[in-house]
């Protein structure tokens, strides 16, 4: 079955034969330009080729434009033609060609026009462990499945990564807490849920702040945690799992299929990355922490932004577990696409590490491509974003139900 497309060209392609035969017959299509209307007012597709056809017919665009409308055949296709402008051609199609299309693809289904032969990488939805997903998370677990079913679609081996925040700080002051009041749990995740494991992080947040011995203790966890330390690791993979529970149900209602590639997963990484970007030059110290300044990012007042890959106490962020993961992506799963779906408030990030991955020259653009597909926030009753820490937003579990 062809496209409406198709099936214009080739009847614009038959008229513009019978109204100017001194065309060579194999040059009609490859004149032949119909793209799809901007607005409804306009019609369903626009015939833009009279004005190319101008000079050598040496006619005006509008008598060329005429003229192939006069020696069109509407057959069942077309409904009206309507002149606009210079000599664009704005057309109608029937009502009867398009349920006929629709008939028959809603029977039979339908195919793309060829395989393609490219491998895309599709990051989004990446929930935080020990948190609830919320309404927010929603936008980016939908359009990041949407993407991946049009690529899937379309013949692309598409790779759908769940980026979950699973590392960090705060899991040392999590697994203190826990150490302290319920041991159980990292026998037996099973028996609690999200809802526990939220309650213990407020808790231990709150002691966190106020008791300056369980702070250190906390503390060391994360540097037991950091170093691979066995009982800090089985304590680690229980709050995992607990978490695992409520996503795993949200993906299930919703039908979304994804890959787990957790911030952890990179952690073996992220020392090389930190040293390479040191002897290029390209990362260098700035108050205690270490950095990149690149081009373009200035903060508000004047001063040269930083991408910082290493804070000040030497602990690793975000950013660099996103050089190594681009790098990943590209030398490791050795994709020609790679595409972030998060909200628009982290679109300077993302420059910013695309930049950086350029200058370390682990990301060629001319080999992969990289993009940011943003969207705006859910916001809160209070009209700003949510704070996800208070444990107080409307949980995507509540909305789906």
């Amino acid at each position: 079955m062809d496209t409406p497309k198709k099936t214009l060209v080739s009847l614009f392609s038959k008229g513009l034969s019978r109204a100017f035969s001194q065309i060579p017959k194999e040059a009609d299509t490859v004149l032949i330009d119909i793209t799809k209307s901007t607005q409804e007012k306009f019609g369903h597709y626009q015939f833009n080729s009279a004005m190319r056809l101008a000079k050598p017919l040496g006619k005006s665009p509008r008598l060329i434009a005429e003229e192939i409308v006069h020696h069109l055949e509407k057959d069942h296709v077309i409904e009206s033609f309507e002149i606009a402008g210079p000599g664009f051609i704005n057309i109608t199609l029937t009502s009867e060609y398009l349920s006929s299309i629709v008939d028959l693809i809603a029977k039979k289904g339908c195919q793309p026009d060829q395989k393609r032969h490219q491998k895309i990488v599709i990051d989004f939805s990446s929930p935080n462990i020990a948190k609830e997903l919320h309404v927010g998370h929603l936008r980016s677990t939908i359009i990041g499945d949407c993407l991946a079913r049009l690529f899937e679609f379309q013949g692309y081996d598409v790779v759908r990564l769940n980026h979950i925040g699973d590392w960090g700080t705060q899991f040392g002051m999590l697994i203190a807490y826990m150490k302290e009041h319920v041991p159980d749990a990292f026998e037996e995740p099973k028996g609690y849920f999200l809802s526990d494991l939220m309650g213990w992080y407020k808790a231990a947040k709150a002691k966190f702040d106020e008791d300056s011995k369980f702070k250190t203790t906390s503390q060391l966890e994360v540097g037991k945690l950091q170093g691979g330390d066995p009982s800090s690791l089985k304590a680690w993979k229980a709050i995992v799992d607990i978490s695992k529970q409520s996503y795993e149900e949200i993906y299930k209602l919703l039908d979304i299929r994804i890959e787990e590639r957790p911030e952890s997963f990179y952690n073996p990484f992220l020392n090389d990355v930190v040293d390479t970007l040191q002897k290029k030059g390209i990362a260098i110290e700035s108050e205690g922490a270490l950095c990149i300044f690149l081009d373009g990012f200035i903060g508000r007042e004047g001063e040269p932004l930083p991408l910082i890959i290493r804070k000040s106490d030497g602990a690793f962020n975000y950013a660099t577990t996103d050089l190594a993961a681009i790098r990943h992506r590209v030398d490791v799963e050795r994709a020609d696409r790679i595409i972030y779906v998060t909200d628009a408030g982290q679109a300077s990030h993302f420059k910013m590490i695309f930049q950086a991955a350029e200058k370390a020259g682990w990301l060629d653009k001319t080999k992969t491509r990289v993009d940011h597909v943003p969207f705006g926030l859910v916001l809160g009753p209070d009209g700003k974003k949510f704070k996800t820490r208070s444990g107080e937003t409307e949980k995507l579990i509540d909305l789906i139900h």
